[in-house]
């Protein structure tokens, strides 16, 4: 098992900022990435990035390039989202995710390969 914890959402203007913090706890060793969802109500979960505990590579949603920025601190079993710019479409509950061995990297854009899940961190963006 894999737990994960989010924390670092809240209320925040357009045009302003957050970092949000994932930890990783437990059997880490079972995780080779940790990716960011998000989900607005009435909408699918949606992935918005990932990383790779070993190479540090990234990945984006088209949506957020260039917006947002993850990265993380190996040492802390931590990873980080900064998101800049923010705009009231960006207003979801924001879930990190462990995405197990065996798949590759190339599809850790799919939500249903991720084995563990945090409880989510709410994020709310006003004009």
């Amino acid at each position: 098992q894999v737990q994960l914890v989010e924390s670092g959402g809240g209320l925040v203007q357009a045009g302003g900022s957050l970092r949000l913090s994932c930890k990783a706890s437990g059997r880490t060793f079972s995780s080779v990435a940790v990716g960011w969802f998000r989900q607005a109500p009435g909408k699918e979960r949606e992935f918005v990035a990932a990383i790779s505990w070993s190479s540090g590579n990234t990945y984006y949603a088209d949506s957020v390039k260039g917006q947002f920025t993850i990265s993380r601190d190996n040492a802390k079993n931590t990873v980080y989202l900064q998101m800049n710019s923010l705009k009231p479409e960006d207003t979801a509950v924001y879930y990190c995710a462990s995405y197990p061995p065996g798949y590759g990297l190339a599809y850790l854009r799919q939500r249903s390969n991720y084995n563990y899940w945090g409880q989510g961190t709410q994020v709310t963006v006003s004009s």
